[in-house]
């Protein structure tokens, strides 16, 4: 996955390793044996990452370092990488997820965090266009701040076209905690969401399936791309790159100018940007 900005572009770099590489490939299973879908696999120091397929698999080219697995629901697995493996197989343990605890006490309606303001109108966009059949897992969106308890209802953003088939995607809310900004995830389930293709805008209101309720600080709301039609990316990535249209595999939503961070790929470090694709969080405030 590519994102890049029409007109103001974001360049990504890539990290160029000096030492050899091994391919990794294998599955990522639970205690049950099932598949687990969407893990964050990499080496965070190193900015090395990708998310895995609905069905567990995944491909990665690493030094030999050690390559940690990450999923919200689940603890983290970290596995020495010493030579090529084809056939991995690692095993996640399910997180004892804490009760929900429901708050009494008066509330108001109101939004956490607002887009921020649209530059540049139609002549500018974020362009999140799919480049490799391993989903790198970047990450875009708004921070929000809150002095009072706060119970997230909806998340909303607009897209304003999308040619990207079965395109599933996700929003993570991350805690950003100390001056060194570690960035915790606060779910306890991920929140996966379905964008339809359309080439009009369409405006996107995502329902967290869980009790989100954050204590009062500093959130980064993030949005991601997880997954898409196999086959159709399969076929857009087998023609020469000279006869691929980037219209075929691109989702666009408009710059809002507001404080935000860029991840890269799974697992790398936060970049400050002052561009967002426009999220917006509405709830209750607990008075």
């Amino acid at each position: 996955m590519r994102i890049k900005l029409i007109l103001a572009l974001l360049v990504l770099p890539v990290c160029a390793l000096a030492q050899k590489n091994f391919n990794i490939q294998g599955r990522i299973i639970n205690d049950k044996g099932e598949a687990v879908e969407y893990v964050q696999v990499g080496i965070p120091k190193l900015n090395i990452g990708i998310v895995s397929t609905v069905d567990g698999q995944f491909k990665i080219t690493v030094p030999g370092d050690t390559l940690e697995f990450h999923h919200v629901s689940y603890q983290a697995a970290r596995v020495p990488v010493t030579g090529d493996a084809d056939d991995l197989v690692i095993v996640l343990h399910e997180l004892e997820l804490p009760p929900v605890v429901l708050i009494a006490g008066e509330t108001k309606e109101k939004y956490l965090v607002r887009p921020g303001k649209n530059i540049l109108g139609n002549k500018g966009s974020i362009s999140i266009v799919l480049s490799t059949r391993e989903f790198k897992g970047g990450e875009l969106g708004s921070v929000a701040r809150t002095k009072k308890k706060f119970k997230i209802k909806d998340i909303e953003f607009t897209v304003r076209d999308n040619s990207i088939p079965d395109c599933v995607a996700s929003i993570n809310i991350y805690r950003i905690e100390d001056k060194n900004e570690s960035f915790v995830n606060v779910l306890n389930k991920p929140i996966y969401f379905n964008v339809p293709v359309s080439k009009t805008p369409q405006k996107l209101v995502v329902h967290p399936s869980e009790t989100v309720m954050l204590e009062p600080g500093k959130y980064f709301i993030a949005f991601q791309i997880v997954g898409c039609n196999k086959e159709a990316l399969e076929s857009y990535l087998a023609k020469p790159e000279k006869d691929r249209l980037i219209n075929e595999m691109k989702m666009t939503t408009a710059i809002y100018l507001k404080s935000s961070y860029l991840r890269e790929n799974a697992l790398g470090k936060m970049q400050h940007i002052p561009i967002n694709i426009g999220i917006a969080v509405k709830g209750l405030e607990y008075q």
